[in-house]
């Protein structure tokens, strides 16, 4: 076998760029989707002539090997789980799930069934994450002291067509956004010991904005939109995380790291490129490009942005070649279940500290994700007939 087939369970907004960008990777061959609402699944199937079938006609298939969970938060557990079940390897989109105990058991399932299981966000795995990772282990700034992580906006009311979900429990910037920061982070500093935090709700209530169905209405919100944390790692660095909702406009570097010989900025955690900055002491800022770079080459725009906003590097489902690698070929398996779960801890024990007002110890524990060369990322990216788009 030299080839994964790839069925997709989840036929709604980020489907689109899996979708498409799944035929362009090696190891990888799109076969269905499923959808509880037969539409979608039948709507997005058409357009990427695919089949569309129902969830247990999906997972009763014997030539599916790999479901990718792109479902609500609060269905991860359960298609994951019934995935596993099934004998199918599984790759789900953030969080792993939305509760810690349940994210331990998919990871003891596929642990005990000899199955791969993988996590989203791969964004570190691009070009700008992979030149970042660079940087720090040839010691350009030394060792990691200290940094920032910030990500503020308003909210996803005035772009998502049903953004309800985003402001209930199993919601909010931690578990929706903070994936993409902790595990950039993960990779360049290694894990979190050690977790404090404060929250809370800047508007009780939030308005749909966005041209869609649900314009115009109400949605009271039922968890923290602004959490503030401080990040122990086992390595000694301390990282001030910040994660708000409540936020017009600010003018934080998504994260910067500080080091005992020199400083470095990495590239918004959301995408698959941008550019690197770091100093050498107190020297000027040195900006070193990923646009070059395999997987972190522009390639996609978002039909929300302004017209004049340059295209970003969106290479989504390179944890699913990552996965389909190590599975046919024994390769490092990197946006896997346990970092995932590392990461859903650290999320979780940022809530309660923040609820409790006390400090939270993390119980997993694991290796840095090995990392990924540039000849190995291009080896399995296979490139796409088209610009990609939202759709």
């Amino acid at each position: 076998m030299n080839t994964l087939n790839v069925g997709i369970i989840g036929c709604g907004n980020i489907s689109g760029i899996y979708l498409q960008n799944i035929p362009a990777y090696n190891g990888l061959s799109l076969r269905a989707c499923a959808d509880m609402k037969p539409e979608a699944a039948q709507a997005q199937a058409s357009r990427h002539g695919i089949q569309a079938l129902s969830v247990d006609e999906l997972l009763a298939r014997d030539d599916i090997d790999l479901i990718v969970n792109l479902t609500i938060p609060s269905a991860h557990f359960g298609v994951s789980l019934a995935a596993l079940s099934a004998g199918k390897h599984v790759f789900s989109e953030k969080p792993l799930a939305v509760d810690f105990a349940q994210g331990r058991r998919l990871v003891d399932e596929a642990e005990a069934r000899g199955l791969h299981l993988g996590c989203a966000p791969d964004t570190f795995l691009g070009g700008g994450g992979r030149l970042a990772r660079k940087l720090v282990d040839d010691g350009t700034v030394g060792r990691i002291l200290s940094g920032t992580a910030f990500l503020m906006s308003h909210g996803m009311e005035h772009w998502h067509p049903d953004p309800t979900f985003f402001f209930k429990p199993g919601g909010g910037p931690i578990l929706d956004m903070a994936p993409y920061y902790l595990s950039t982070l993960v990779n360049l500093t290694g894990p979190v010991k050690r977790v404090v935090a404060m929250s809370s709700i800047g508007f009780a209530e939030r308005i749909v904005t966005s041209d869609s169905p649900r314009k115009g209405e109400r949605i009271t919100v039922e968890t923290p939109t602004s959490v503030m944390a401080l990040l122990e790692f086992v390595s000694g660095a301390q990282v001030t995380f910040c994660m708000s909702w409540d936020v017009w406009k600010h003018g934080h570097p998504a994260i910067e790291l500080y080091g005992s010989e020199g400083s470095l900025r990495v590239p918004d955690p959301n995408f698959f490129g941008g550019a690197v900055e770091f100093t050498d002491a107190g020297g000027e800022w040195q900006a070193a490009d990923s646009g070059g770079m395999p997987l972190g080459v522009p390639n996609w725009r978002s039909p929300n942005w302004a017209p004049d906003a340059p295209p970003r590097a969106n290479y989504r489902a390179l944890g699913l070649a990552d996965l389909a690698s190590s599975v046919l070929r024994g390769t490092p398996h990197r946006s896997s279940g346990r970092l995932g779960l590392h990461v859903l801890e650290v999320m979780h024990s940022i809530l309660e500290s923040a609820a409790t007002g006390q400090p939270i110890a993390i119980t997993t524990a694991l290796d840095r994700p090995a990392s990924l060369a540039d000849a190995d990322a291009a080896a399995l990216w296979n490139g796409l007939p088209r610009e990609a788009s939202a759709a």
